[in-house]
C-alpha cells in the first residue's frame, strides 16, 4: 500500500459513452477502459467517473435506483481495493424512502464517504424526483483535501466556496453539448477564485432525450490553467498534480486569506 500521504496524486478521468438506464452494460465497458488502464500505467491514486455514470441522466430513480450495499458499491469497492486506488462518481441511491444523486468516493481500503447534490437541476425535473443534499462535504485522501460536486452545483459559486483549504474539487457531470461553453468557462473559474485543482469528468454520446454530450472533461491547475482536456475522446487521460505547486501560487498570491466569511440557511 502507498504512503498515507503523498505530495502528488495521479489521476484518471474516465470518459464513457453512458448506456442509457442500462447498469450493466455500463459497468462492463467501465471495466473494459480500467482494466486498459492499469495495463498501461500500473500506478494509479485516483479515478473519476461522471455523473450518474451506471444508468445516465434518468428521472426514473424508482427504477434504478441502488443502496450502499448495492452492486455498484461493490463494484467500486472491488476495483478500489484490488487496484490500491480511490475511485469516485454519481450514481442514483435510495436511503430512507428517498432518492439521491449520490458522489460516491471509495479508498484504497474500502472506506466510504458520500456527498448528496445540493442543486438539483430543475429544468429537467430533478427536484421533483430527487432529495437535495444539504450538507457541503470534505473529504481527505493520501493528506489532500477534496471537495466533491454533482453537474449544477458548478454554477453556484458560493456552495463551492473553499471554504475549509481544499486542494481539490471534483465535480462529476452530465452536461450537454448545447451548454459546453458554460462549462468550460465555470470550471476555471471554479479554479482561479478558489486557488485549487479542479478536475472534471463528463461523458460523451446521445441520451435517450436526444441531447449529445460532448465531453470535454478536464482538469485545471489553480491558476485557471488548463492541465489536460479529453475534448470529445471516448475512454480516459491520465495526469499528475503536485500539491508544491498549489503552495506557491498561495504564498505568491495568498488571496483565499480575504475570502468573505458567510454561513448557508438552508
Amino acid at each position: 500500500m502507498k504512503s498515507i500521504h503523498s505530495e502528488e496524486l495521479s489521476i484518471a478521468i474516465l470518459q464513457p459513452d453512458t448506456i442509457w438506464e442500462n447498469k450493466e452494460d455500463n459497468l462492463t465497458q467501465l471495466t473494459i477502459h480500467i482494466d486498459k488502464l492499469k495495463e498501461e500505467h500500473p500506478v494509479i491514486d485516483m479515478i473519476v467517473l461522471p455523473e450518474m455514470f451506471t444508468t445516465g441522466f434518468t428521472m426514473n430513480p424508482e427504477q434504478f435506483a441502488e443502496t450502499m450495499e448495492g452492486a455498484t458499491i461493490e463494484w467500486m469497492r472491488e476495483i478500489a481495493v484490488e487496484q490500491e486506488l480511490a475511485i469516485c462518481g454519481s450514481l442514483i441511491i435510495r436511503e430512507n424512502k428517498k432518492f439521491y444523486n449520490r458522489f460516491v468516493f471509495v479508498k484504497p481500503n474500502g472506506e466510504v464517504e458520500f456527498y448528496d447534490k445540493k442543486h438539483l437541476f430543475s429544468h429537467a425535473g430533478e427536484n421533483e424526483n430527487y432529495t437535495a443534499g444539504t450538507k457541503k462535504v470534505t473529504m481527505e485522501y493520501k493528506g489532500w483535501k477534496i471537495n466533491p460536486f454533482v453537474c449544477y452545483d458548478l454554477r453556484f459559486p458560493a456552495w463551492c466556496r473553499n471554504t475549509n483549504a481544499a486542494d481539490i474539487m471534483i465535480f462529476v457531470a452530465n452536461w450537454p453539448q448545447t451548454r459546453i461553453g458554460h462549462w468550460q468557462k465555470l470550471l476555471p473559474a471554479r479554479a482561479i477564485e478558489n486557488q485549487c485543482f479542479v478536475i472534471a469528468a463528463n461523458r460523451v454520446g446521445l441520451d435517450f432525450n436526444n441531447l449529445y454530450y460532448n465531453g470535454q472533461s478536464a482538469a485545471y491547475d489553480s491558476m485557471g490553467n488548463t492541465i489536460v482536456n479529453m475534448n470529445d475522446n471516448l475512454g480516459y487521460t491520465l495526469f499528475t498534480i503536485n500539491k508544491a505547486d498549489l503552495s506557491a501560487t498561495r504564498e505568491k498570491i495568498p488571496f483565499l486569506k480575504d475570502k468573505d466569511r458567510f454561513e448557508f440557511l438552508l
